[in-house]
């Protein structure tokens, strides 16, 4: 008996599961559900397989540098021997706590000889079509094998989770959202300790996968969480004996995975929350990332029916556009609901996406882009710690997988019905589904390397013990370019500052930043680039100048000449080096290698 029957209430008994097919051909049709997942995961993925090294995701190139970096730093852990929860390749000289970063070291890790033999651009290839496929082909496992009775319906689940709007919208560079795939063994997991027996063995099994989330997404492992626990509170009002019964030993498997985690996960999380360059809170407002209510019913930019103009209007950037079901998606849930309303189980998971999809809604309801006045119930816990990390509006894709479990439930069910009503069914879905498929994601070329980085030119400059100083320096807004050098030779050379997340102004302000701590000359430099003024270079300047380039242990300082106001930025360092630069590979190059180098402490 499946999974679905032994959670429901009684008063439902299952209908005869079909005859199996003989194990080849299910193996066979397994084999093929999954190849299509692959290739609409390629499709999806096309433009940028064309040349991943040379490419970035056109709706967020500030996160696919991102993790461009994660993968880089992960082939510096495999190849280098570097720890995995620190690096200090990137702004020297405080580094970066990976932990407290989105470091995807269970994705970063494997793919390393990847990223070292072809290039991050390739590994970011990689992760996102397996995230895409994996995420679609795992639920369809849990689905076809534990939760439902038809392959077609666990076909349907899955797709839906895959390549629903939220998960394509997160494709655009979020490598750890697109990774789902554990989730689906976890959530199967949680239901099995209510099996008899299972406590001790479950709850390790359980505890395994939570570690193995944590090094993907502690995110989703968060949503996870707090999704299954609605879900079980929600159930346990509505099926009160059932609950009583399998509490003591649900409870029990839960403590299990408690203590097996928590042992385990000591070390990292220590690191993530205490270990050097560790941050509180995010440098947003809780209420600042949130969903509008109008987006649940519009479609997404990456979906055919798609409008990007209004998608823009409702979503915070190209990659949270967390709901956009459409109208008709919306029609079949209500639908859906109707065909599994005797189901406690189906009841309880549609509140918790409702729980889930008003939270992302944050402490004050959006809609058509305009914040209104009308609170909402967010707002009571959104300064709680660890809340207090989350992007808001994510909770919603926590609502989207919901809304596949759903779809495939009903799926599931639909074929006891009257031939009518199985036929406006199937008719019904194909109406809510096709406007939301997905369409490939769009890429722009990103600038070339110089030479002087692609020919390895720079180690006749810059010493192991020091570093690289591009204009301008790598900042959440400046100076990705740069950045990308760095990452995709590897980190073989080190850079000052950088895109990532870090505290503030430590430590009078150890507050979450998206880059390190102001100095006075990458503010000087930004100033420039940005408005393309001239400045009148003081003394203090200069001082200001030297004394930040030695604490960045600067060899050389590298201008791209026909980068955005580069004349006006070549004049601006020389006048505070009062030196001349090299035309060297492509590159103007400061040399500075004789500042004093700071003692390591």
């Amino acid at each position: 008996m499946r999974a679905v029957d032994e959670v429901d209430e009684r008063a439902e008994p299952a209908a005869a599961a079909p005859a199996p097919a003989p194990a080849r051909r299910r193996n066979l049709r397994d084999l093929v559900v999954y190849a299509g997942y692959l290739a609409l995961s390629l499709l999806v993925m096309c433009r940028l397989w064309i040349d991943p090294n040379g490419r970035v995701l056109s709706s967020n190139d500030d996160d696919h540098g991102v993790f461009l970096f994660m993968l880089a730093h992960a082939e510096r852990v495999v190849f280098h021997g570097e720890s995995p929860f620190y690096s200090e390749r990137l702004n020297v000289p405080d580094g970066v706590n990976m932990m407290a970063n989105t470091s995807i070291l269970a994705l970063s890790l494997p793919v390393a000889p990847i990223t070292h033999f072809l290039g991050g651009g390739v590994s970011v290839a990689v992760l996102l079509t397996l995230g895409l496929a994996g995420t679609a082909a795992a639920w369809y496992f849990v689905f076809s094998r534990h939760l439902l009775r038809t392959r077609r319906a666990a076909w349907i689940g899955g797709l839906w989770c895959g390549f629903c709007p939220a998960m394509v919208s997160h494709a655009n560079g979020h490598i750890n959202f697109v990774a789902q795939f554990v989730v689906p063994f976890i959530v199967w997991q949680v239901l099995r300790l209510r099996e008899p027996g299972r406590a001790v063995r479950g709850g390790i099994v359980l505890a395994l996968l939570v570690v193995l989330q944590v090094f993907i997404n502690e995110e989703t492992l968060l949503f996870t969480a707090l999704t299954l626990g609605v879900f079980v509170l929600a159930y346990a009002a509505m099926a009160r004996a059932d609950a009583r019964a399998v509490a003591p030993r649900f409870l029990a498997g839960l403590g299990v995975t408690a203590v097996t985690a928590s042992a385990l996960l000591a070390y990292p999380l220590w690191w993530q929350f205490f270990g050097p360059r560790s941050y509180h809170g995010q440098p947003f407002d809780p209420g600042h990332y949130v969903t509008d209510l109008l987006s649940v019913g519009a479609y997404a930019r990456q979906s055919l029916a798609g409008n990007g103009a209004i998608a823009r209007q409702l979503s915070v950037s190209g990659t949270e556009d967390n709901t956009f079901f459409g109208v008709p998606l919306l029609i079949m849930l209500g639908v859906c609901l109707a065909v599994l309303w005797r189901s406690a189980a189906a009841r309880a998971t549609a509140v918790a996406g409702l729980v889930l999809l008003i939270a992302s809604m944050g402490p004050w309801l959006r809609v058509a882009g305009q914040d209104t006045s009308i609170p909402l119930p967010f707002g009571l816990i959104s300064h709680v710690p660890i809340i207090d990390l989350v992007s808001v509006t994510r909770f919603a894709i926590v609502t989207a997988t919901v809304v596949g479990v759903l779809l495939a439930l009903a799926a599931d069910r639909i074929p006891q019905a009257p031939h009518r009503r199985r036929v406006a069914f199937w008719i019904g879905l194909t109406v809510a589904l096709v406007p939301v498929a997905p369409k490939p994601l769009p890429i722009v070329e990103a600038d070339p390397i110089p030479s002087f980085i692609a020919d390895g030119t720079w180690r006749s400059y810059v010493p192991e013990d020091r570093t690289l100083v591009p204009v301008p320096l790598p900042d959440v807004t400046t100076g990705r370019t740069a950045m990308r050098w760095a990452t995709l030779a590897n980190l073989e050379f080190r850079v000052p500052r950088g895109y990532f997340m870090g505290p503030a102004n430590p430590p009078a302000d150890d507050t979450g930043s998206w880059s390190a701590p102001p100095r006075a000359t990458s503010n000087l430099l930004w100033r420039v680039r940005e408005y393309g003024r001239p400045v009148a270079l003081t003394e203090a300047d200069r001082a200001a100048a030297v004394a930040d380039l030695t604490f960045w242990r600067a060899a050389v300082v590298v201008l791209v000449p026909d980068s955005r106001n580069g004349e006006l930025l070549e004049d601006t360092v020389t006048g505070l080096l009062r030196r001349q630069p090299l035309q060297v590979g492509g590159v103007l190059v400061w040399d500075v290698r004789d500042l004093p180098v700071p003692s390591a402490e």
